[in-house]
């Protein structure tokens, strides 16, 4: 456990390096499409062991003074109030919530574009609240026949009727709240307009998954698969990087589509396109950072499974269909992984065998797994997590760290007050119980001093979870996996 496979400060070197070399190349001026987060990038974390969440930004950081961000928000996102759902915030709420992250750190914001306008009562709310922050507002707009129809592309009906973005650093890093808000476009946009003001600027593309230099059935790429599992991406060959050079790299099926036309859009600007691949097209340097292979695909692994776990339960919750899951399937397959690959659940599932109740599983730094069962005072995630912290804190399981008569009126409080018909105790309700208790416990003390240690432990739970569990769970860094709609 926590074995490292990714060398995080070469790669910040590296990547830096690459976008500053593909700066040069044109002429001094690169719309960088930035995909993924920028920071919080936990799935790229959690692969690639070693990996800071927030690299990107650190990377950036390092070539600030080269640098300002345009965001993109698709106007159709606004109106429909989209939800970016790691956060539980719209979209709009995110772009807000970046720009004051990236303001604080040093980062300059110049402006956000709002793609495919049309006005609205709350596109007009965003706009003010965007201007009160000195942030410039531009439109740009649907385009009939976009992204086929490169003669109406290129011209004054199709980029000629977006406004020009006024920039002034060498390197423009135009990124979203989420996929769909129209990146790319805004990118080729602005090559239109800089060639009418005579000036030749480059697009490149910034993605960290699929992993172009590791082969197509590598678990990182994998992993990214069952990540877009809800936006159908497969990993594929690149045949244009192949056709061009013999050599075999990773690309994703809708960067694959798209390169005839972005070709053509390059040929109809300028002449010429600087690129022969998609592969060409991006400065991705994650695989020359990787240290040790055989980490990175244990991680990769474990991380696909998790990403089955999370289908399979938006399935039982109606939030996805039946072909989610089954790609999660397919994927396991091409993997050559089970379930039980992942120790927590093949711990979980044998002690719910041997107790006849639901159970949960936590796997230690040391390679321990900790069980708990579900009890008349406290559920499966409650159990396991006591159970856990008793563990860490070199303390017996038979010793108890919270008095009976302490939990009693708390579900008192919850079936007779508050309305529960689970009188048992939620995560968040047994770690306040278990604060209280460690005024006048010293055991209980030992335990909650233990609370940083759960960061990054493997979980399971054999039954569905609420979302009180959920988030707790989630913010004492605990990566879980459980089972919905378990009869």
């Amino acid at each position: 456990m926590n074995e490292i496979g990714f060398d995080n400060q070469k790669y910040l070197t590296l990547q830096s390096q690459r976008i500053m070399e593909r700066i040069s190349q044109f002429g001094d001026k690169l719309y960088l499409e930035f995909g993924g987060k920028l920071f919080d990038d936990y799935h790229a974390s959690r692969v690639l062991p070693g990996f800071k969440p927030d690299s990107k930004l650190q990377m950036l950081l390092q070539i600030k003074d080269n640098a300002e961000i345009v965001f993109a928000i698709n106007a159709s996102h606004i109106n429909s109030n989209k939800i970016r759902k790691d956060l539980n915030i719209t979209y709009q709420e995110e772009v807000l919530r970046l720009i004051n992250e990236f303001s604080r750190i040093g980062l300059y914001v110049s402006s956000v574009v709002i793609t495919q306008y049309s006005p609205s009562k709350l596109i007009t709310q965003f706009q003010n609240k965007l201007k009160k922050m000195n942030i410039q507002v531009y439109h740009h707009y649907t385009i009939e026949g976009y992204p086929t129809d490169s003669k109406k592309i290129i011209s004054k009906d199709g980029f000629g009727k977006n406004d020009y973005i006024e920039t002034t650093r060498p390197l423009v890093v135009v990124t979203a709240p989420g996929p769909g808000s129209g990146k790319m476009a805004t990118c080729l946009s602005q090559l239109y307009h800089e060639h009418l003001r005579g000036i030749r600027a480059g697009y490149a593309k910034y993605e960290t998954f699929p992993i172009w230099n590791l082969p197509l059935d590598h678990p990182s790429n994998l992993a990214y698969e069952a990540a877009t599992a809800d936006l159908n991406d497969v990993n594929m060959i690149d045949p244009y990087h192949l056709n061009a050079y013999n050599k075999i790299t990773v690309n994703y099926n809708r960067d694959i589509e798209i390169f005839p036309v972005l070709k053509n859009i390059f040929e109809e600007i300028y002449g010429s396109c600087p690129y022969a691949s998609p592969t060409d097209m991006g400065v991705n340097m994650i695989g020359s950072a990787i240290i040790d292979d055989e980490v990175v695909r244990e991680a990769g692994k474990q991380e696909i499974i998790r990403r089955y776990y999370d289908s399979f339960n938006r399935y039982c919750n109606e939030l996805c269909d039946i072909n989610e899951v089954n790609k999660q399937q397919l994927i396991l397959k091409k993997a050559n992984i089970t379930l039980e690959d992942r120790k927590c659940v093949a711990k979980a599932h044998e002690m719910e065998k041997q107790s006849k109740v639901y159970c949960g599983a936590i796997e230690c730094n040391d390679g321990t797994i900790v069980t708990g069962k579900t009890t008349d005072l406290m559920g499966a995630c409650s159990s396991v997590l006591i159970n856990t912290l008793k563990y860490l804190a070199n303390i017996e399981q038979d010793v108890h760290l919270i008095q009976t008569d302490l939990i009693e009126p708390i579900q008192g409080l919850k079936t007779e007050y508050l309305g529960s018909v689970n009188p048992r105790l939620h995560a968040n309700e047994i770690l306040i119980a278990l604060a209280i208790s460690a005024k006048v416990n010293e055991n209980a003390a030992k335990a909650l001093s233990c609370l940083n240690q759960l960061r990054g432990l493997q979980a399971h739970i054999t039954c569905d979870l609420s979302e009180v569990d959920l988030n707790t769970l989630s913010q004492l860094g605990i990566q879980v996996t459980y089972e919905s709609n378990r009869k």
